[in-house]
């Protein structure tokens, strides 16, 4: 009997009722499920392997998805199984989001809105901050000699750099997704609903901002939509702030996709998309405008 099977059987409400089982395709991590019981949809996500590796915890997870339903931008957990980390949630009707259907008009506005309202909720369980996952990645992948792009620890230093000139004016941490890319949007045609709270924590806004803007490589227009939509405005500081934040987006998710490439069983071009997101950062630190964002973001 496979987990999924197992989990089914184990939900209560579920014995005797007609089920029906049927896997999604996506998800970079998880393999998630849509099961219906007498007609009834049900959304079921179970964890990937090695996925502890990643630096998942998945009781905060739990404890975040709740939080986030309950400021109403999350579907509500109905069932968690913690002996197998198995999560049963509502089944959104909605529009899984991509790429280009965010980067429609006026999208931006309605993303900064939907994330202001998560951030407006009740704290997490815990804390999120890129700089230190990032240390741990390279730890990791330097103790399993698992393969990473080129010149990583070389730039480390600028990186601190980043973290410091951040510092010098940071800005109160909120309840943050962290992973907002565009399938983790879900659109009903009332309000986005914001998924997958794996990496959630208290982070500072503008790295919520900064990463989905890399997800979506909004333009710079796109960027100041999100940044005045959120703030009521869009300062050289705010805006340098997202930018530096785009660039730990991609140090930190590429070299997550690097470890992917070496643990995973899901069918994708982890080492691809890990090599693409180096490339991105390395052309920004190298970027005429990346001396301009780091004497604004501590102005």
């Amino acid at each position: 009997m496979s987990i999924i099977e197992e989990i089914a059987a184990k939900v209560e409400d579920w014995k005797g009722k007609d089920i029906s089982i049927h896997q999604l395709s996506g998800g970079l991590t998880n393999t998630n499920y849509k099961v219906t019981v007498d007609g009834k949809p049900y959304f079921v996500r179970v964890p990937g392997e090695s996925t502890d590796l990643l630096a998942i915890d998945r009781n905060n997870e739990y404890h975040n998805t709740q939080a986030a339903a309950n400021a109403g931008v999350a579907p509500k957990v109905l069932n968690y199984f913690p002996q197998h980390n198995v999560m049963i949630l509502e089944f959104l009707d909605g529009k899984t989001m991509s790429k280009d259907s965010l980067n429609e008009p006026e999208m931006p506005s309605r993303m900064a809105h939907a994330i202001k309202r998560l951030h407006a909720g009740e704290r997490f369980l815990t804390d999120f901050n890129m700089f230190r996952l990032t240390e741990y990645y390279l730890r990791l992948c330097s103790e399993r000699g698992f393969k990473i792009p080129a010149d990583y620890p070389e730039r480390m230093p600028t990186v601190n750099e980043i973290e410091k000139a951040m510092s010098v004016k940071p800005l109160a941490t909120v309840p943050c997704n962290n992973d907002l890319l565009a399938e983790n949007y879900i659109d009903d045609g009332k309000q986005l609903w914001l998924i997958d709270y794996e990496y959630s924590g208290n982070n500072d806004p503008t790295f919520e901002l900064g990463n989905t803007c890399q997800e979506m490589q909004f333009n710079d227009e796109q960027i100041k939509e999100v940044c005045a939509a959120y703030f009521g405005e869009a300062t050289p500081q705010l805006i340098a702030r997202m930018k530096l934040n785009m660039i730990m987006s991609d140090v930190g998710w590429g070299l997550w996709a690097a470890i992917q490439a070496s643990i995973s069983t899901i069918e994708f071009d982890f080492w691809g998309w890990a090599l693409e997101r180096w490339g991105r950062a390395v052309e920004k630190m190298d970027s005429a405008e990346f001396s301009i964002w780091m004497k604004d973001v501590t102005q």
